[in-house]
C-alpha cells in the first residue's frame, strides 16, 4: 500500500465522524471504512453476518471482535484503500485496537494519526434522536438540523422517513454507556503511542473539519 493518510475516528455516537470521513475521504483520496455502514447493509440483506449482528446492533450492545476484526482486515486489501483509509467506528475495544496494529503490521504499515472527536453527551442524545432515514435511498435528515422539505418525506426520492432503533433514545443512552466502558480507554491507548490528536466537534461541519485538518498537520 502507497504511503496516504492512514487514520483512526474515534468519538462516540452522533460525534460526526461519518460526515468528517467523508470530506477526509474527498480531500485525500483514502477510502473510507465505515464497519457502522458495512453491518447495516449486512442486516437489510439478511447475510449470515447481518443475521447475527442484528440482535447486537438493535440493543446498542457491540457486534463480537472476531467478526468485526475479519471484515476490516478484508476490506483494507481492496483497490480503493491503496491510497490510504479512514477507519470511522473501528476500533471499538483495546483487543480490537490491538488486532488492527497486527493487521496493519503484515501489510507493512502502520497509523499516522488517531482523531477524537469530543462532543458533550446532551449533545449527543440531541443530535442522535432527532434524526430520520429514509426508507427508500437511506438518505439522512435532522428534524431540527436538516428538515426534510414536506414532513415524513424524502426530498430525494419520495421514500418514507423513520427513526431507527438505534436512534432512540434508550438506545442512544446504552449505547454511550458501552462506548464509556469499552470504547473511550483507547484514548490513553493511541495517546501513549503519541498518535492521538484531540478536534472539538460542537459547531458548523466547516467548522469541525478545519478542526480536523489543522490537528493531522502533515502526517507522514
Amino acid at each position: 500500500m502507497a504511503a496516504g493518510l492512514r487514520v483512526v475516528l474515534l468519538g462516540p455516537p452522533g460525534a460526526g465522524k461519518g460526515t468528517q470521513a467523508k470530506f477526509l475521504q474527498e480531500q485525500y483520496g483514502a477510502c473510507q471504512i465505515s464497519t457502522g455502514d458495512i453491518l447495516r447493509k449486512a442486516v437489510a440483506e439478511q447475510t449470515p453476518l447481518g443475521k447475527e449482528a442484528s440482535g447486537y446492533i438493535n440493543r446498542g450492545a457491540l457486534v463480537p471482535d472476531d467478526l468485526i476484526v475479519n471484515l476490516v482486515a478484508e476490506r483494507l486489501k481492496e483497490k480503493d484503500c491503496a491510497q490510504g483509509f479512514i477507519l470511522d467506528g473501528f476500533p471499538r475495544t483495546i483487543p480490537q485496537a490491538q488486532s488492527l496494529d497486527e493487521i496493519l503490521k503484515k501489510m507493512g504499515i502502520a497509523l499516522n494519526g488517531v482523531v477524537s472527536v469530543q462532543v458533550p453527551r446532551k449533545v449527543i442524545v440531541e443530535r442522535l434522536a432527532g434524526r430520520r432515514t429514509c426508507e427508500g435511498c437511506g438518505a439522512l435528515y435532522h428534524l431540527a438540523l436538516d428538515p426534510p422539505k414536506v414532513e415524513g418525506v424524502c426530498d430525494r426520492c419520495g421514500g418514507g422517513l423513520y427513526q431507527r432503533d438505534d436512534d432512540r433514545e434508550e438506545t442512544i443512552t446504552a449505547r454511550l454507556s458501552v462506548y464509556d466502558t469499552q470504547t473511550a480507554p483507547l484514548v490513553n491507548y493511541y495517546r501513549e503511542r503519541s498518535l492521538l490528536r484531540n478536534v472539538d466537534g460542537v459547531g458548523t461541519v466547516d467548522d469541525i473539519h478545519s478542526r480536523m485538518i489543522q490537528a493531522l498537520g502533515n502526517l507522514k
